[in-house]
């Protein structure tokens, strides 16, 4: 597993919050996996980020064969590789071979009220052409919250291979991982144990998420990638969010033309991290390590170029959740 534009520390060198975080991540999931990792320049956006997914996926009542097949789809539909391959592991992890390997070949599960979830977080992309809403439970519905943010995270800042060779897609590599994990996946998990990670936040948990810890983790995150957005002007923060409301997920076909037609017009110093946010939101493994080197001539540290990707990252998944109309739920 390679980092694209840096390499952060070993785990057994954290202290502090990220050693905290850290600490959680071996004691119910896979380890300081690099997900984390790449986040651990920001600490407060790594323990919201790990609070989010830890609420959602692996705590509460919510079955967890349901929000691994949502996180797999979401992934799938934000095309994310290296997501997808780790989750569909996790499905065979929790026994269910058969939906893993459908889901790893971008089929439709046999089962109506899986297929049924499967579309619904396949909508999720484009919420306002899908008319997106939400019947499912909090949990349910923060991990596909919670994956628009992860699926950007992980396609901006790490290559898309688990394995040596993308070994893990092999569906014999794919089924020994699930063995190897299936203790970790199947042992149920206290809600709220991440939110003392948290700091205090400017943003409300959202209504979809009533006063779940779902919702605390989630208005965390929300404060802590927001932040990203004070590394660019106003104007340039307008066209971010513009581009996002209307656009609605598209794929752009050449996303680095398309780009670079957006930024255009914006002053000198704000183009190539606009730039870099607009890939994060829409396209993040075309980032190129040309865009972050320029970047760096004015931005040197790590944690800066984790905070702008996180921006982007979190503007798009705002559009998603803004979908959630309350009436509906």
């Amino acid at each position: 597993m390679t980092y694209r534009f840096f390499t952060p520390p070993p785990a057994k060198a954290a202290t502090g919050r990220t050693a905290e975080v850290y600490q959680q991540l071996r004691d119910e999931f896979l380890g300081p996996v690099p997900t984390f990792q790449a986040l651990s320049a920001v600490p407060e956006l790594l323990a919201a980020t790990w609070a989010l997914m830890r609420e959602a996926l692996l705590a509460g009542d919510a079955p967890r064969v349901d929000r691994e097949l949502v996180a797999s789809v979401v992934s799938r539909a934000n095309r994310c590789r290296f997501c997808v391959d780790a989750h569909v592991m996790l499905l065979h992890a929790l026994g269910e071979h058969e939906l893993a390997e459908v889901i790893s070949r971008g089929g439709t599960p046999s089962e109506p009220r899986h297929a049924a979830l499967a579309a619904w977080a396949e909508a999720s992309r484009t919420p306002e052409a899908a008319d997106w809403a939400s019947p499912y439970r909090p949990e349910v519905t923060g991990t596909a919250i919670a994956f628009h943010f992860i699926n950007r995270i992980v396609s901006a800042l790490l290559d898309p291979d688990l394995l040596p060779g993308g070994l893990q897609r092999s569906r014999v590599v794919r089924s020994a991982g699930g063995r190897l994990y299936a203790r970790t996946a199947r042992e149920s998990k206290e809600a709220g144990r991440s939110l003392p990670l948290l700091g205090a936040g400017e943003a409300a948990p959202p209504a979809w998420a009533g006063d779940s810890p779902v919702g605390v983790a989630d208005a965390s995150l929300r404060s802590a990638a927001r932040h990203g957005g004070d590394l660019l002007g106003d104007v340039a923060r307008q066209t971010v969010v513009a581009t996002v409301r209307w656009e609605d997920g598209r794929h752009p076909a050449q996303p680095a033309e398309w780009a670079a037609d957006l930024i255009r017009d914006l002053p000198g110093e704000d183009r190539v991290g606009t730039r870099i946010a607009l890939l994060a939101a829409f396209a993040p493994h075309t980032i190129r390590p040309g865009d972050v080197a320029l970047w760096r001539l004015s931005h040197p540290d790590d944690a800066d170029l984790v905070r702008l990707v996180a921006y982007g990252a979190i503007t798009a998944t705002d559009h998603v959740a803004q979908a959630l109309s309350p009436a509906q739920l």
